[in-house]
């Protein structure tokens, strides 16, 4: 693959797509299931599509560690979705529900939620405990960047 292309997980199908710089802005689709690979929106992670996202796309993914009985991440869950609509297509949003994937909880040492994490090429590399509104998202997470 030459510097031109990236690795990006389709957020349906999470297959391994190959996609030009080029065309990140202009709507690229999964060449398995046709979907569009940015829609504006977070995705929902099991364990195992998580370990996939984090290690497969070449982009950064910021995570959201939340459980559906905590008031704060209910609460910050349209702000996420809002910063989703203006960080893609150059980071992934995904969520991650720490009631069900418990072992990802454990695994990264979630202590207090919602918390958000970003990773790149693998591992974590921010993490932000707290529920912020989606102008902090964005700024935190740009933050973050290269």
């Amino acid at each position: 693959m030459d510097a031109a292309t990236l690795h990006i997980v389709c957020p349906r199908c999470h297959t391994t797509n190959r996609v030009r710089q080029s065309d990140m802005a202009n709507a690229p689709g999964c060449g398995s299931c046709h979907e569009a690979l940015f829609n504006g929106h977070s995705t929902a992670l099991d364990e195992a599509a998580f370990d996939r996202h984090i290690t497969r796309n070449q982009i950064p993914v910021l995570v959201d560690f939340w459980a559906p009985w905590c008031g704060p991440c209910l609460q910050m869950a349209p702000a996420f979705e809002q910063a989703a609509a203006q960080l893609e297509p150059h980071v992934r949003l995904a969520k991650v529900n720490t009631d069900e994937a418990t072992t990802l909880g454990a695994r990264y040492q979630i202590r207090s939620i919602p918390t958000l994490a970003l990773f790149m090429n693998g591992r974590e590399v921010a993490r932000q405990p707290g529920a912020m509104g989606a102008a902090d998202i964005v700024r935190w997470a740009r933050s973050q960047l290269p």
